[in-house]
């Protein structure tokens, strides 16, 4: 059989990710506090970017036009010109050039507590080379709340990047073998579980307990329980130490109380009987490009070097690439904002009670955007409100159908819960089951599992636990 060449065409898509959308990308999931430490962090490092006292301008603006024009014009540059007009005698230190010793290095002098997110982060760093492993590792430790347990579900992180689920669910089992033992868990069972197996206890009585039985231990039902798993009643309370030495709160040794200050995103204020979204830009430094740069436009550039060409076009490039992110973020945070007010419009005028469910697919069809990006939008931003300030993924929640054909915000039922709750006989105190029967009642149609799920994330004991003592 005869080898021959041939060219043909194939016509495919893909996504490249090229540096201006990785760093929007990068922009966009941080809070207000970090993108302003990142801008002062660029203005240190890129001579050609600059702070300007004036009003920021529009996108479509002279400033956005000079910049363009200028972006064109590098071979007009006089780039030794450029580097004499730097007013200084400053030379940057190579990375051949030694460093003395006796002088701390600035983060030297720079005290941060560690939290989770950090010490986790340096483990997954430590752990894997891989990018897309690091990715997803990022994705699960920002969901993760301050007890350490994984809130979102796998096909929520999956969803977050198009991931592999094969590769989020290896990604997982690799961050629950990280220090503290038991983070990253879904919950209690799974929490204690794999504290367990740390501990060399796979395959005993106590891992059976925490996996099948752990209602029977938290209502302190030591017979039955010593009848189902065919122990002695001594044997198993040394199972029963056992699990009473894990930790059912890994996270919180790294989440310690501290003052947390929290700058709002956007603004939500109430004009006559409609709702505007104003964007807080206070704080945040309005970037231009030196008008040293500008002077050189009309300048040669022959006698500059190949490599100081090279330098300035990187940096003029960087200095594009942020001012055109920055105005891509906030323009995504507004549009993002707006159409939350628009689903919540009940909740803005009447309160917790008439916050209707909403996901992420819902903003994203509204706004002509992928889900991915509004997960970046409202992670870590604030949004203050008539009705108080709130994180952006507040107003996002599943729904339970109600017998009128709608769906009622899971946030909405947790409320009614505590409430309920709240007003009960504290001598007979409710039953998941009874709380099922007045939600019912109420038009709601729910499981009794539902209920416990969202007492026990409202923090609240059993009916068994909530009984007063005798005596």
């Amino acid at each position: 059989m005869a080898l021959e060449q041939k060219l043909s065409m194939k016509l495919s898509q893909r996504l490249v990710m090229t540096p201006s959308l990785q760093q929007a990308i990068k922009l966009l999931q941080m809070s207000k506090l970090e993108l302003v430490e990142e801008i002062q962090q660029e203005l240190v490092e890129n001579p050609v970017l600059e702070e300007s006292l004036e009003a920021a301008s529009s996108g479509d603006g002279p400033e956005t036009q000079e910049a363009s024009a200028e972006e064109n014009a590098f071979d007009e540059i006089d780039y030794e010109a450029y580097f004499q007009d730097l007013d200084s005698g400053y030379v940057p230190r190579t990375p051949s050039e030694p460093v003395d010793p006796e002088r701390p290095t600035f983060e030297a002098t720079l005290a941060k507590p560690t939290n989770l997110a950090d010490h986790l982060t340096w483990q997954l760093d430590l752990t894997t080379s891989s990018p897309l492993r690091k990715e997803i590792g990022r994705a699960i430790i920002g969901n993760l709340d301050e007890d350490g347990y994984l809130v979102a579900s796998l096909e929520e992180i999956r969803e977050m990047g198009d991931y592999p689920a094969q590769e989020v669910e290896a990604t997982l089992r690799m961050i629950q073998g990280f220090d503290p033992v038991g983070v990253a868990a879904r919950d209690l069972a799974e929490c204690l579980a794999i504290q367990l197996r740390h501990l060399g206890q796979s395959g005993t009585a106590a891992e059976r307990i925490v996996r099948e039985h752990l209602q029977l231990l938290e209502k302190r039902r030591y017979k039955e329980l010593a009848d189902i798993l065919g122990l002695e009643l001594e044997d198993l309370m040394a199972e029963v130490e056992i699990i009473r030495g894990l930790d059912p709160r890994p996270g919180r040794k790294y989440n310690r109380a501290e003052g947390h200050y929290v700058v709002p995103d956007v603004y939500v204020v109430k004009v006559g009987d409609e709702y505007q979204v104003l964007l807080n830009e206070e704080g945040l430094p309005k970037l231009r490009i030196s008008p040293v740069y500008r002077r050189m436009l009309d300048r040669g550039s022959d006698r500059a070097s190949p490599e100081a060409r090279a330098y300035v076009r990187g940096k003029l490039r960087s200095a594009f690439r942020l001012i055109k992110s920055l105005e891509e973020r906030q323009r995504t945070i507004y549009k993002v904002a707006s159409s939350i007010v628009k689903f919540q419009r009940a909740f803005l005028d009447h309160g917790i009670e008439h916050l209707r469910p909403l996901v992420l697919r819902d903003v994203a069809e509204d706004i002509g955007m992928h889900e991915s990006t509004i997960s970046r939008v409202v992670n870590q931003k604030y949004m203050h409100t008539p009705r108080g300030l709130f994180e952006m993924r507040f107003f996002f929640h599943s729904g339970i159908p109600s017998v009128d054909g709608g769906e009622v915000s899971s946030l909405t039922v947790k409320e009614r819960i505590r409430k309920i709750i709240e007003a009960e006989d504290p001598r007979r105190p409710l039953s998941d089951a009874a709380i099922v029967k007045v939600l019912r009642a109420e038009g709601l149609q729910i499981a009794r599992r539902t209920v416990a799920k969202y007492r026990e994330e409202l923090k609240i004991p059993p009916s068994t636990h909530r009984r007063p003592s005798p005596g």
